[in-house]
C-alpha cells in the first residue's frame, strides 16, 4: 500500500515538473513564431491594404468567393471581420492559407497590424 502511494507521488511530481517545462514561450511572437512587426510604422487600412490581399490571394474561384467550396466566404468587410481570429490562425499563425502560396512578408505585416489594431472597417 505504501509503494502504491509512493508511485502516485512521484508520477505527480514528474507531471508538474513536464507541465512547468513545457511553458517555455512567453510571448506571441515567440510561441506562434511571429515575426516581430513595429505596427508603429505600418498603418494597415481595410479598404486599401487588407481587402485587396483577401481579394487577390483567398476571395478567389473555387475558394472563399461566393461559390466558397468550404462555405466561408471573405468578399466583404463584415464576412472577413466575422473570421478574423480564424483569419489570424491560419495566415500568421499556422501559415496555412491560402494553400495556393505563401503571402510575401509585407501582406503578412499588414494582415498583423490590421488585426493588431481591433481590424477596423478603414
Amino acid at each position: 500500500m505504501k509503494s502504491f502511494k509512493s508511485i502516485r507521488v512521484a508520477l505527480v511530481l514528474f507531471a508538474g515538473i513536464q507541465l512547468c517545462q513545457s511553458c517555455y514561450y512567453d510571448n506571441e511572437q515567440n510561441l506562434y513564431h511571429l515575426s516581430a512587426v513595429s505596427c508603429s510604422t505600418i498603418n494597415a487600412k481595410f479598404t486599401a491594404d487588407v481587402l485587396p490581399i483577401i481579394t487577390n490571394n483567398c476571395a478567389t474561384v473555387s475558394c472563399h468567393n461566393t461559390t466558397a467550396v468550404g462555405g466561408v466566404t471573405l468578399q466583404t468587410y463584415d464576412q472577413i471581420y466575422a473570421k478574423v481570429a480564424r483569419i489570424k490562425q491560419r495566415t500568421l499563425v499556422d501559415k496555412t492559407m491560402p494553400p495556393n502560396g505563401a503571402l510575401t512578408p509585407s501582406e503578412i505585416n499588414i494582415i498583423q497590424c490590421w488585426i493588431n489594431a481591433g481590424a477596423p472597417n478603414n
